[in-house]
């Protein structure tokens, strides 16, 4: 059994994410900014934000694992960037390990191909997102920390609009966009947790980035 901090628990992919985690056994500690994450068992809800260095620093202690499950830009600018050294530092110290729910524009197209927010038809729209997120696995790449971090890009098509059902079948990929025999990338919120929570169990990817879909 771990205890498991999961900071934006009541989001889509934090949700999906304690749900599987409760159902492993697992204690999570679910903080969103209002506290308003159900109380149930194995759950203790928190209010507060990932911005806050001393409730990270606190919570990183108390934690087997921290999980990032919240936007990276807000109103179009950069905010989970900034926080990446704290992050780090905070985990590194607590003895704690990173898990971070990423975006799938940093993925590579093909193999040596442009990245996917690269790409003429990628929608003008989740770039701010998409390059805050980018630029959070650059700096979790570029730091020379003993910190020890995964981060799990999901396929194309992933969110609450889209939110397909639990199969526990999936492919894991690396640095390149997975996508099915029609030319599909989609990985329902259920199946992106479980392998999330996989990596938690069992870690197979440290200090690296990773990617699931059907």
């Amino acid at each position: 059994m771990a205890i498991i901090t999961v900071f934006g628990a009541t989001g889509y992919a934090g949700g999906h994410i304690t749900d599987e985690a409760l159902r492993r056994g697992h204690e999570i500690i679910a903080v969103n900014r209002t506290g308003s994450a159900e109380a149930r068992p194995g759950v203790t809800p928190v209010a507060g934000s990932i911005d806050d260095e001393t409730l990270v620093r606190d919570l990183a202690t108390k934690s087997d694992v921290v999980v990032v499950a919240v936007h990276g830009s807000v109103d179009g600018e950069p905010f989970l960037l900034p926080l990446v050294p704290s992050l780090l530092s905070a985990v590194a110290e607590g003895g704690a390990r990173l898990g971070v729910v990423g975006g799938a524009g940093s993925l590579q197209v093909a193999d040596g191909g442009p990245r996917l927010i690269d790409a003429p038809a990628f929608p003008d729209v989740v770039k701010p997102e998409a390059g805050s997120h980018a630029q959070v696995l650059e700096a979790l790449r570029a730091t020379g920390a003993d910190a020890d971090w995964f981060y799990l890009s999901p396929a194309a098509e992933f969110g609450s609009w889209v939110p397909g059902e639990r199969t526990g079948t999936f492919r894991l990929g690396g640095d390149v966009l997975l996508s099915d025999a029609d030319g599909k990338s989609f990985i329902s919120g259920a199946d992106y947790a479980i392998a999330f929570v996989d990596e938690i169990d069992e870690p197979a990817h440290r200090q690296a980035r990773f990617t699931v879909a059907y």
